[in-house]
């Protein structure tokens, strides 16, 4: 192999295979998934969505937590120390899955969402928060059906190195489909909810304990670790 790869460092080549995928026992307990949502407008339709996402997930046998975004600082605009950024990582930490659920606003993400996401760094010391997660997108409209947060939410999953489930879930006139209790009505759109939430688990129940091997670099085997901390932070930024 020396011969055919003569610029490869063979100390820190993988050689992938199924028994590397094996662990010697699946984590025990529940899969543990955060909701993420956009909006602290009071009717939130992305905190509803969320909310039916987390009734499906329970039902399905994971336990879920859901961050509340009101409160949170912009980003750089407080210390790391400050309370909600704290809840934010320490639940980041605790996920092996996450749901992604933004209003498109002006063809995007909302500024509400984005700023949770610019909290979760890519790297906190040695620990990377999002590597190796699981994730579902999902985004609700003001008018006809669009995909462009999802998308947005798409690239910035796999920025963050999360393995992000195919199917997706987008809700046009979202002020329709949920009743005077916030609870979603019966529609192919909450159906197409229920797939992606199906996906999720599936997704998770195969990637958790794995997700390091999973996403494992031969770049960075070569790296120093302080080499690669002074590249991944880029505090001068």
């Amino acid at each position: 192999m020396n011969e055919a790869l003569p610029n490869i460092d063979l100390e820190h080549l993988d050689l992938p295979g199924l028994d590397k995928l094996n662990l010697p026992s699946d984590p025990a307990h529940k899969p543990r998934i955060l909701l993420l949502y956009g909006s602290n407008r009071e009717r939130s339709f992305s905190r509803l969505l969320s909310q039916e996402a987390a009734r499906l997930l329970e039902a399905m046998g994971c336990e879920t937590r859901t961050f509340d975004p009101a409160g949170l600082p912009l980003p750089d605009d407080a210390p790391e120390a400050h309370p909600k950024v704290k809840e934010l990582r320490e639940l980041v930490i605790w996920s092996e899955g996450q749901v992604w659920c933004s209003p498109e606003r002006h063809g995007a993400m909302s500024a509400v969402f984005k700023a949770q996401i610019d909290w979760v760094p890519l790297s906190m010391g040695a620990i990377r928060p999002t590597q190796g997660k699981t994730l579902a997108l999902m985004q609700v409209c003001g008018g006809s059906q669009s995909f462009n947060a999802v998308n947005q939410m798409r690239v910035l999953g796999r920025w963050m190195r999360m393995v992000t489930i195919p199917n997706q879930s987008s809700v046009p006139k979202a002020f329709l489909e949920f009743d005077d209790a916030g609870r979603m009505k019966p529609s192919a759109y909450y159906d197409r909810v229920v797939d992606v939430m199906e996906e999720l688990v599936k997704f998770t129940l195969l990637v958790r304990g794995r997700g390091g091997y999973l996403v494992d670099r031969y770049s960075e085997r070569k790296e120093s670790a302080q080499a690669l901390s002074a590249r991944v932070n880029q505090r001068s930024l």
